[in-house]
């Protein structure tokens, strides 16, 4: 009986040891099991905040190059550049054409260190760049010191004329202001010449290379020679522009000049 008992008991005990050496075994497998899923799930995680992080950084480029292409190019030609690769030149039926220039630039500029110099062109320029925001008009390019812009495109208004002449009475002010403040400081002066005329042209971009919004035709050209006709501190208008704003803004009138292509034309100052 006493043999039998013991035989029962290892028998008993050796059948605990197996359940027990089982749950031990389930145990680990269990906890090998939550491991590999932690694990897992950080690396799916990291792989998630890391596929985030390129997304976002994506954005951040295409935002920052949408925005640089947006500041060489008006807002409808870019978006038309981006879906078709192309955008088509436009006909404009009648838009206004402004150009500035400086007086004597090169003897001025001899005067200036180059740092000087671009500084001086910096500030006159930014400071036409937000005046002719303000009145919703397109700048083209500048030239040296020459500054080009244009009212009526790429979006077609009524009010292209009397914008742009508000802009360059406002323009003609600021240098008034800026150059007061350079005899002020013994400093030499840069003094403006502002043309106007009003016209039918064609807008576009031409190359593949560096694009560039520009527009071409004799409204510009004669827009350039009311420019080179003016008056230091006056805003010379031609015929066209005049009849477009006479019933808004007081005007003189000044004469003919010779114009290629047109004959005499009519020039006026704004008053």
């Amino acid at each position: 009986m006493q043999y039998d008992f013991d035989k029962n008991a290892v028998i008993q005990k050796a059948s605990q040891d197996k359940k027990d050496a089982l749950h031990t075994l389930t145990n680990k497998i269990f906890i090998i099991g939550l491991l590999v899923l932690f694990a897992l799930a950080i690396f799916i995680f990291g792989r998630y905040k890391i596929i985030d992080y390129q997304k976002e950084i994506i954005q951040i480029e295409k935002d920052r190059s949408d925005n640089l292409l947006l500041n060489i190019l008006p807002v409808q030609i870019a978006k038309k550049l981006k879906e078709d690769g192309k955008a088509e030149a436009r006909n404009y039926e009648m838009v206004t054409v402004m150009f500035t220039d400086f007086k004597d630039f090169t003897r001025i500029a001899e005067q200036l260190s180059p740092s000087q110099l671009v500084e001086e062109i910096h500030t006159c320029f930014s400071a036409f760049d937000n005046i002719i925001h303000k009145h919703q008009i397109e700048k083209i390019k500048t030239i040296g010191d020459a500054y080009m812009c244009a009212g009526g495109l790429p979006l077609k208004n009524q009010t292209h004329a009397e914008d742009v002449v508000k802009a360059a009475l406002e323009i003609r002010e600021f240098m008034k202001e800026h150059n007061k403040k350079k005899i002020a400081n013994g400093q030499p002066q840069f003094e403006i010449r502002i043309g106007v005329n009003s016209g039918p042209v064609v807008a576009g971009i031409v190359g593949v290379k560096k694009f560039a919004y520009d527009i071409w035709g004799d409204t510009v050209n004669l827009a350039s020679r009311m420019e080179s006709h003016g008056v230091v501190g006056e805003v010379n208008i031609s015929g066209t522009t005049f009849e477009l704003i006479k019933e808004k803004f007081p005007c003189a009138y000044r004469g003919k000049v010779e114009a290629k292509n047109k004959g005499e034309v009519d020039m006026y100052f704004v008053n």
